[in-house]
């Protein structure tokens, strides 16, 4: 019998072991393995079927091994745990250590900006270091919130000795250049610069 904790993961199952000796034990640790081994590389949850299928084992067998394999887990302080959904047993990350992982694979926030963002932003990488009334000048109207949002972005700083703005490590990586003499040639007043 089957027994979820309220986040899905396998409490001990039930099992009867009675009868096998050394030799079922033996043989469900090897299969525990086996599952272990088939649930760390599956990118989608396995199901019962599925698992004794692909083993050759039985699906008590095999919901036997998923007990052992649960249990083990738990007892050597696994950073996985076994998790079972209405699709299928998965391996996951231990819930004490999720947070860690979150942190540690956060994806970058998508970054979006406006026309004016974006212009602001291209005078200041062709033109840097750039001070923000020369950006006014060439813009026609205050850059100030575009400002801003490109130094809340990180994708430029204020240059030493208030010399104007300049892009950031941040912003070649944004746009995929090493370094600002791969940007593009402008042109300026109808010439190639």
């Amino acid at each position: 019998m089957e027994d979820m904790n309220d986040k899905g993961q396998i409490e001990d199952l039930e099992v009867d072991t009675s009868g096998g000796g050394t030799r079922a034990a033996a043989e469900t640790r090897d299969l525990a393995r086996v599952l272990e081994a088939l649930l760390f590389v599956a990118p989608e949850p396995l199901t019962l079927a599925w698992l004794a299928t692909a083993t050759g084992g039985s699906k008590g067998a095999v919901r036997e091994a998923l007990a052992a394999l649960s249990r083990e887990l738990k007892e050597r302080g696994s950073a996985l745990c076994l998790v079972e959904s209405g699709a299928g047993f998965r391996l996951a990350v231990s819930p004490d250590l999720s947070s860690v992982v979150e942190r540690a694979f956060e994806r970058p926030r998508r970054v979006k900006l406006s026309d004016a963002a974006l212009e602001t932003l291209a005078i200041i990488a062709y033109r840097q270091p750039v001070r923000r009334v020369e950006i006014q000048r060439l813009r026609g109207v205050n850059p100030d919130s575009s400002l801003g949002t490109l130094k809340e972005l990180g994708l430029i700083e204020e240059a030493a000795h208030d010399e104007g703005y300049v892009t950031t490590q941040a912003f070649l990586d944004l746009v995929g250049l090493r370094s600002l003499s791969e940007l593009p040639d402008i042109e300026e007043d109808g010439e190639r610069a």
